[in-house]
Order: structure tokens, then C-alpha cells, then sequence
């Protein structure tokens, strides 16, 4: 029997394979304000952060405040560049197929983008109402408050859950929420999630049998 009656999927790299090209839109307009930074210092720094968090670290690389449109170009930019190219996780579809568990995305992302994007990859059907944005609440990865409310709606605890993320500060906000969390790590270059997640897997197929 499984351990778990719940699982709550993180969406940018968990779901959805739209960290390269989110991030990369970040650097294309931080660089364009004299950042001078690359692909992989956002992997680095902005992965799993709040979008206010990344301006602020952009403003102190420039010296400067950002634009008081910059979120607004990001927003566009991005998901013209989503709506373009995004892919779903590669083996993720066949897991959603197979779960037989109840499950749920909870995002650091607006709700206009977790939509947006599971639409573009043909995952939107396996999620319908159950999708949790940090920006419904207002609080943000690591605080585990987005979990919490995910959890609460389907009507679980916190632990009969299990998260799946990929970000180190994802994993944190499930650990302070009372979650187990398994770390995805195919995109996890800095080796960060081992140390804290309850396990780590590469392979998005293999997740069924380790539940």
C-alpha cells in the first residue's frame, strides 16, 4: 500500500521543461541593462526563486532599480517563447497516466503561466481546478505556505503528501511544511538535492515504483 495519499508536483522542471527558456529570457533582459551574466549564473541564482527575488538580485548586479516594466516584458516575452517551444518533462504524461493517487501542481509561478504552459505541453487535463499558485497567497518558496493550502484543498495533511520538485529552495519549503520530498535532479547541476531530499530520482518514469 502506498505510503503517500497525496502528491503535489512543483511545475517548472518537474512538469513542464520551461526553466532553459524562462531563465534564459531573464538574462536576455537583465543583459540588455548591463548585467553581463549567463545561462548558468541563472540556474545558479534564480531557479526556484520568487520573480521579486530575481529582480532584486538583478538590481544589485546593474547597481540600479529595474524598469518598472520589466515583469510586464518578462511576462510577454516568455510566454511568447513558452507557447513556442515548451515540452512537457519527458516521461512525465506516462506517470500522470498511471497515478492512481490524487495529485495537484503547486507553482511559485502566476497562475496565467502554470496554465498556460500545461496547456502548450497537453498536460492541463490531468490537472483541471487542482493547480495552487504562490501568487494566490502571496507567499513564496521557501516559506512552505503554497503546500500547506494544496494539501489542505485536496484534503491531506502535510504528512500523507509527498512533494516532487526540483529546486533546492522547493525542497526546503517542503521540508519546513512537514513534507517528504523527492528531488528531481535531472537539471540539478550544483548536486544540491541529495543532501536534503527524502530521495532523489533522474528518470520522471521511475517515479511510480519508487511511491
Amino acid at each position: 500500500m502506498n505510503k503517500y495519499k497525496c502528491i503535489i508536483f512543483d511545475c517548472d522542471g518537474v512538469l513542464v521543461d520551461s526553466e532553459p527558456i524562462g531563465n534564459q529570457v531573464l538574462v536576455d533582459l537583465a543583459n540588455e541593462l548591463g548585467a553581463n551574466i549567463n545561462l548558468e549564473y541563472a540556474f545558479e541564482n534564480f531557479k526556484g526563486n520568487s520573480f521579486r527575488n530575481c529582480v532584486n538580485h538583478i538590481a544589485k548586479l546593474i547597481g540600479k532599480d529595474v524598469p518598472n516594466d520589466f515583469e510586464t516584458i518578462y511576462r510577454q516575452r516568455s510566454y511568447t517563447k513558452f507557447k513556442e517551444e515548451i515540452q512537457p518533462i519527458s516521461g512525465v504524461k506516462e506517470v500522470l497516466e498511471v497515478l492512481r493517487i490524487p495529485f495537484c501542481v503547486a507553482s511559485s509561478g502566476p497562475e496565467t503561466k502554470i496554465k498556460l504552459n500545461l496547456e502548450a505541453t497537453g498536460l492541463i487535463k490531468y490537472f483541471t481546478d487542482n493547480i495552487f499558485s504562490c501568487y494566490k497567497i502571496g507567499k513564496w518558496k521557501p516559506d512552505p505556505s503554497v503546500f500547506i493550502w494544496a494539501a489542505n484543498t485536496m484534503g491531506f495533511e502535510p504528512k500523507e503528501c509527498l512533494v516532487i520538485e526540483d529546486s533546492i529552495i522547493g525542497v526546503e519549503a517542503a521540508i519546513r511544511g512537514g513534507f517528504d520530498v523527492f528531488g528531481y535532479t535531472a537539471h540539478d547541476y550544483l548536486d544540491q538535492l541529495p543532501k536534503k531530499a527524502t530521495k532523489t530520482f533522474s528518470e520522471m518514469l521511475i517515479l511510480p515504483e519508487l511511491l
